[in-house]
């Protein structure tokens, strides 16, 4: 089994319901993720993104990089409940998400991975693993491109992000 990296852009509003109804929220968000599925947006166009198994290349490149957001697993839980995967779901509100827009359009992938040796992702045992293998740290430039593009977008609709691990 694979831990995947999942995020949904929602309104004010959704939001809202979301935090007072976390089984509202998970049924929302497989039924974004269906409807996504099958017409493939760009990352700037979609509800949904995931950045599949680089979440935690990305979360440790961040971290390295003192980002002022947790964009990777989000900063505030709204559920208990298991059942969104491996931990409760979290939330970046709209301001959040737009500090972070704002922060990731600053750091170019280039930037993040500047100085870093594969051997501190084995070191620090980075999921998924497998930091040897030549050309690595490329591995994540897409999957980053594409969550700058994201919440790029969701800034400018002053949308908040939910955040989980599935």
């Amino acid at each position: 089994m694979s831990m995947i990296g999942e995020y949904l852009r929602v309104t004010a509003t959704e939001l809202d319901r979301a935090i007072h109804d976390p089984e509202w929220a998970l049924d929302f968000a497989e039924e974004v993720q269906d409807a996504e599925e099958e017409s493939e947006p760009a990352p700037a166009e979609a509800r949904h993104f995931s950045p599949h198994k680089t979440w935690d290349m990305l979360r440790f490149l961040l971290a390295r990089a003192e980002f002022p957001v947790n964009v990777i697993q989000g900063e505030e839980p709204f559920a208990e409940d298991e059942d969104w995967g491996y931990g409760p779901p979290r939330y970046l509100r709209p301001e959040r998400v737009r500090l972070a827009a704002k922060a990731l359009r600053a750091i170019s992938y280039d930037q993040l991975v500047s100085g870093v040796h594969p051997a501190e992702l084995t070191s620090a045992e980075v999921y998924p693993l497998g930091w040897s293998e030549l050309g690595s740290l490329e591995w994540g430039r897409p999957w980053y491109d594409g969550l700058t593009r994201f919440f790029e977008a969701a800034a400018r609709a002053d949308d908040a992000t939910l955040v989980w691990l599935d």
